[in-house]
């Protein structure tokens, strides 16, 4: 058993650290400075194995504690989240270097954890099965909900603890053990933030750190029965396919490249505001951030003005110091931004501001927010998931134009608009394609809604009473109480067939 430390590979079983098996190791740096901030371990079959057999074994105690008692835990549970400050702390200063978040997120992040403990466990407590109406007198019929077993949380990096607790909340509060995988690039403060889990049965939360090998070895286990993932389509994917030759359940949320709508009736200071944050926050590495917009002709060039003139007020720089826009998480990922950008100019877009890296941030991942106008259909950034910070503006002659191309996408994960006009948001609400629309008001989300998306977007449900669905399975039960002969057994009368 090990205390958690970033200078030596561990793995987590409920309540122990652990040095892992496996001897595949990556370093990982901070992607602001490029300077080292600790090494994980790329765990095989072996560790895989040994956190499979412990969340077998604690699932079998955990799913026999009564609803009462088992939301009482999970309330203690979200009391130590929420006293551990110090804890809190060191989790986010890890999230920021691991992958540039900046550390105010990072905190923010982690506030908003312990709510979703507590809405599973009364959730759970509350919502146990159903009775129906009796197809007979004399029989009680009804449905009741099981645990699945084993559930495997596969997570991306972008929100890698509030991800993790929404799906972790609410197999727990199932009654299932949970084995999370972590995104390479914040596996040190999964790893750190795994000490809340101390106090659970042991075997009950495990933290398997590793690629995408430890991610198939996790799906593909036969003591694992249903599969939470976030990420890439291309993974999201090849989960789904591992999933369904094994008839195995899974929640897929595979990211978009979401519209945003401004209308003639928008708020404009208001919508340029929320542009910014709908774009940029976090560098515009949200599954949900604002990468096509739809600006109506009449208003295009004010709003225009009035964004850009906000988005070159953005301070770029470390997430620990005073910033809102970090690094991109990797070389890859700004090198796919540039792409996209260099194509849409190479197009005929028009770049406002942005575009480059920034002069006084040569080191690290850093790319300027920038936005671009002029775009359409033939531009590589109108179809793909550009995951950074750049928004795409599109003008159109009206609202009408505006929702046809919205939904001209592979992608159906979010879609915002801003308007006063009630008829256009009640329109924008039924015809957008997309599992979420926000008016007004983008990227929020609620414990009780379910999140996820429409197409390529994924398939299942987070959060909300499907996000605890997904960790459980129904069993119809039919109970005849006074038992009698019933006139539809074997053998037939003959006046059935001979009246």
């Amino acid at each position: 058993m090990s205390t958690f430390q970033t200078e030596t590979p561990l793995c987590f079983i409920t309540p122990d650290f652990l040095t892992p098996l496996s001897r595949r190791l990556r370093e990982i740096l901070d992607p602001a400075t490029l300077q080292p901030v600790g090494q994980i371990a790329l765990c095989d079959e072996a560790d895989v194995q040994a956190a499979v057999e412990a969340a077998n074994a604690a699932q079998q105690a955990w799913r026999k504690v009564d609803a009462k008692s088992r939301a009482a835990r999970l309330h203690q549970l979200a009391n130590t989240l929420e006293q551990s400050t110090a804890r809190n702390r060191e989790v986010a200063r890890l999230m920021t270097l691991e992958m540039g978040k900046p550390f105010p997120e990072a905190m923010g992040e982690l506030a908003n954890c312990a709510p979703i403990f507590r809405y599973y466990a009364e959730m759970a407590r509350d919502d146990a099965g159903k009775v129906a109406g009796t197809t007979q007198i004399g029989s009680f019929q009804h449905v009741r909900y099981e645990p699945l077993g084993v559930s495997v949380h596969i997570m991306p990096f972008n929100f890698p603890i509030l991800l993790m607790c929404w799906t972790v909340a609410a197999s727990l509060a199932a009654g299932n053990a949970c084995i999370v995988k972590p995104a390479e690039t914040t596996t040190l403060c999964t790893l750190k933030f795994m000490e809340h889990f101390c106090e659970l049965l042991p075997g009950l939360v495990s933290c398997v750190p590793g690629d995408a090998h430890t991610a198939q070895c996790l799906v593909q286990s036969t003591g694992t029965h249903g599969v939470a993932f976030t990420g890439s389509v291309a993974a999201g994917k090849a989960v789904a396919v591992a999933c369904a030759e094994r008839m195995k359940p899974c929640v897929i949320e595979a990211g978009g490249s979401d519209p945003m709508i401004i209308s003639r009736h928008a708020p404009l200071e208001v919508a340029a505001a929320g542009a910014v944050t709908a774009a940029f926050h976090l560098s515009g590495q949200i599954c949900t951030s604002a990468e096509r917009f739809f600006v109506v002709d009449e208003i295009h060039d004010a709003f225009v003005a009035r964004f850009a003139e906000r988005t070159r007020a953005l301070r770029i720089g470390h997430g620990l110091e005073r910033s809102e826009i970090g690094p991109l998480v990797s070389e890859a990922a700004r090198d796919k931004v540039m792409r996209l950008v260099d194509d849409a100019q190479a197009k005929g877009a028009t770049l406002v501001c942005g575009g480059r890296i920034p002069a006084d941030q040569p080191v690290g991942w850093f790319y300027e927010p920038t936005i671009l106008t002029g775009v359409t259909a033939d531009m590589a950034i109108f179809h793909e998931e550009c995951f950074g910070p750049v928004a795409a503006i599109c003008r159109v002659s009206d609202f009408d134009q505006a929702v046809r191309l919205a939904n001209d996408s592979p992608f159906g994960l979010g879609a915002s608009l801003f308007s006063t006009d009630l008829a256009e948001a009640m329109e924008a609400a039924e015809r957008l394609e997309a599992g979420m629309v926000w008016v007004n008001n983008p990227l929020i989300d609620n414990d009780a809604l379910p999140f996820g998306g429409w197409k390529m977007s994924g398939l299942g449900r987070e959060l909300g009473r499907q996000g605890l669905d997904a960790f459980r399975r129904s069993k119809m039960v039919i109970i005849d109480h006074q038992p009698q002969v019933q006139d539809w057994w074997y053998p037939y009368a003959d006046d059935v067939f001979y009246r």
